[in-house]
């Protein structure tokens, strides 16, 4: 299949461009400049430099691909791509994997595509691209969910493991839970959801361990050696440190299984919980060294 990608020199996106091209497919990566079009070229994609919000590049490459993965989601450029998109491949029936996120959700301790979406300020933007992607007729539309996503030594749990001086910063007590997703498994599941995911439907990316702040804080002190273990603070403090709306998004209390995933499309989540990693010292890698 040949695949239109965005963000494939992001986070999620690297990941995605490298499992699309394990199993096989041809990958036309969207970057904004030709430092990025190397990136996505030495890892075997087509480049096309432009950027999202470009209707008429968009509509063209849409044509062009028999799908389209779309990682690169922010609030910057999002409507204008993805309008472009459905207009572009109305009534062909290819599939087109829009990104959501978890914290759409709001506080749930058993959250599932069914659950009512409770959206924090720091996500409201979402609703309008997830409704198009999904409700486009004549398209296979797909939303994949993300939970917070772990792994190669990145993402969100940096919050945590870069702030350790005198203990482990928390993130208000801790007591919340984070549903978590490797980063590799997650991409696994936008090519399964590419190739085979239903029309209209949400697949919720999360590996059923869902730990409390306080106990991947624990896990960084043991792993790390930062011996004045962890610290909490109030809501408030938390809210100045790292900003009103992202703080209340990292705040909320979710738990997630993903079983949708497994059951419709065989997705098997692989890696290792991200508290085990974290408790041996191998998320970050050995050589970071102990921390005070």
């Amino acid at each position: 299949m040949k695949v239109l990608l965005t963000g494939a020199t992001g986070y999620i996106g690297t990941s995605v461009l490298e499992r699309l091209r394990a199993e096989g497919h041809d990958v036309i990566a969207l970057v904004r400049d030709e430092t990025k079009a190397r990136i996505v070229e030495q890892a075997g994609a087509t480049a096309l430099v432009g950027d999202v919000s470009d209707g008429e590049l968009i509509a063209t490459a849409a044509v062009a691909a028999d799908g389209i993965v779309h990682t690169a989601s922010t609030s910057d450029g999002d409507g204008p791509f993805i309008d472009a998109v459905l207009h572009a491949i109305a009534g062909t029936g290819k599939p087109f994997v829009h990104t959501g996120g978890i914290w759409s959700y709001g506080t749930g301790s058993a959250i599932t595509e069914e659950s009512p979406l409770d959206r924090p300020a720091l996500t409201v933007w979402r609703g309008a691209g997830e409704a198009a992607v999904l409700g486009a007729p004549g398209i296979r539309g797909t939303v994949v969910v993300p939970a917070l996503v772990a792994g190669r030594g990145a993402g969100l749990i940096r919050l945590l493991t870069d702030n350790t001086e005198g203990g482990v910063q928390l993130i208000g007590d801790g007591s919340q839970h984070w549903s978590t997703v490797d980063v590799d498994d997650l991409a696994v599941l936008y090519v399964r959801a590419l190739e085979s995911g239903r029309a209209g439907d949400t697949y919720i990316g999360a590996s059923g361990h869902n730990p409390t702040v306080r106990e991947l804080g624990e896990a960084i002190a043991a792993g790390f050696g930062v011996t004045a273990g962890v610290r909490a603070e109030s809501v408030e403090k938390s809210r100045a440190r790292l900003g009103e709306a992202f703080a209340d998004a990292l705040l909320l209390d979710e738990q997630a299984t993903g079983a949708k995933a497994r059951t419709e499309l065989g997705w098997q989540p692989v890696a290792r919980p991200l508290v085990e990693q974290l408790a041996d010292g191998s998320y970050l890698g050995q050589d970071d060294g102990a921390r005070s």
